[in-house]
């Protein structure tokens, strides 16, 4: 069975840093996209972040470019989301999923049960 565990989350100021862990047990990450998604009560669940299996791929939406940055390590079946400056509006559960495929188009197939981070003004 396959198992997604975030980890990382917390309560900080507007302008601090956080680094979001997942980690992913069965078969390694290597062969799978994994997907960083945030949700806040009430509204529809977003897709933060994504990075195909060689890691030559990524995807950030548009509020998070240049601020955020997602990298794995294979041997460890760990993805992380390196998130500098944060903002208010990033306040969120942050989700990981490992997807069906390689690519980040393929879908997520498993999920954590979320992390949160909640960020102060």
């Amino acid at each position: 069975q396959v198992r997604v565990v975030e980890s990382g989350g917390g309560s900080v100021q507007a302008g601090d840093s956080l680094r979001l862990s997942c980690v992913a047990s069965g078969r390694s990450i290597s062969a799978y996209a994994m997907g960083w998604f945030r949700q806040v009560p009430g509204k529809e669940r977003e897709g933060v972040s994504c990075t195909s299996s060689s890691d030559v791929s990524t995807y950030y939406i548009d509020s998070v470019k240049g601020r955020f940055t997602i990298s794995r390590d294979n041997v460890k079946n760990t993805v992380y989301l390196q998130m500098n400056n944060l903002r208010p509006e990033d306040t969120a559960v942050y989700y990981c999923a490992r997807n069906y495929a390689r690519s980040c188009s393929s879908g997520s197939a498993y999920w954590g049960k979320g992390t949160l981070v909640a960020v102060s003004s």
